[in-house]
């Protein structure tokens, strides 16, 4: 019972039913490369193995280093003060083990991939970890934020072709700035906590109007480097199909947020965790 009483507290820790988010993309990436490298979308058992390995580890680390460095403003804000690593669950020494445990295994994983995964996992690693500190001193943590999951197709692409493409990086683009534009939307929950704490963020510093209307922004962005990736990598109408309903579905998730600040959680979870899944599907029935 005790340990899995700890793997649920872990669980909770790093948040682990986010995953959704990253995890469509670095697989949407290597069906891609898969597909346009020898006609076929399925990448092999060992590739699936090792890239979920690497998201998922990668996704811990970041999350085990973002919970442990933000204790110290986790424990004053109502809406984190339950959290595994302020409310004493999780220690300090548990946190600290878990953060080099899960960076060591990203970086093992990188390197039965191939030579360029392993040369890049380091910076990726430095690059997944610097979003805390950015959100002390800039409010352009939200787009480092839509980095690091931005890095999933990029880490596809890697581990499938050996290459960074440029439709990849479209398609990290459109990652990177559907990310920051729902985390803009997800941060309106915490403005006045932000400002009260001289902590930095979109929200508290052009307040929620303007907020709002710079995720729109990003999120037009994103379904145009979409839009672009599609093209650039010559898929057909399936992938055509899952930039519409992506666009359709960012559409829903303002009109969610505009009519009702206390549906955030809606649009955060429900409506982002489809999006993923859904383009992956299409994506699927591309290549097929």
């Amino acid at each position: 019972m005790k340990l899995k009483k700890l793997f649920s507290d872990f669980s909770e820790l790093v948040m682990f039913k986010h995953s959704v988010f990253s995890l469509p993309f670095i697989f949407i990436a290597m069906i891609v490369a898969s597909y346009l490298d020898s006609g076929s979308g399925w990448f092999g058992w060992r590739l699936l193995f090792l890239g979920t390995l690497a998201a998922v580890t990668a996704r811990n680390f970041a999350m085990g280093v973002n919970r442990y460095l933000d204790r110290d403003i986790d424990i004053l804000n109502p809406r984190t003060k339950g959290r595994p690593s302020v409310d004493g669950r999780v220690s300090n020494a548990q946190m600290i083990a878990f953060i080099v445990i899960n960076a060591l295994l990203f970086i093992a994983v990188a390197y039965f991939v191939n030579d360029l995964a392993f040369k890049l996992s380091i910076p990726i690693l430095m690059v997944l970890a610097a979003y805390t500190l950015f959100k002390r001193f800039s409010a352009a943590a939200h787009l480092i934020l839509g980095v690091s999951l931005g890095l999933a197709p990029i880490a596809g692409v890697v581990a499938v072709s050996g290459e960074i493409t440029s439709w990849s990086v479209y398609l990290a683009l459109g990652v990177m700035f559907w990310v920051a534009g729902f985390d803009l939307l997800y941060s309106l929950q915490d403005l006045e906590f932000d400002k009260a704490n001289g902590l930095h963020s979109i929200p508290s510093r052009f307040g929620a109007k303007n907020t709002m209307h710079i995720a729109k922004v990003f999120h037009v962005l994103a379904v145009a480097f979409w839009g672009w990736f599609v093209a650039d990598a010559g898929l057909g109408l399936w992938a055509q199909l899952s930039v519409l309903f992506a666009a359709v579905m960012l559409a829903y998730e303002h009109y969610l947020v505009n009519k009702d600040f206390t549906k955030i959680d809606k649009a955060f979870f429900t409506v982002n965790g489809y999006l993923g899944f859904v383009f992956i599907f299409l994506i699927i029935l591309e290549v097929l």
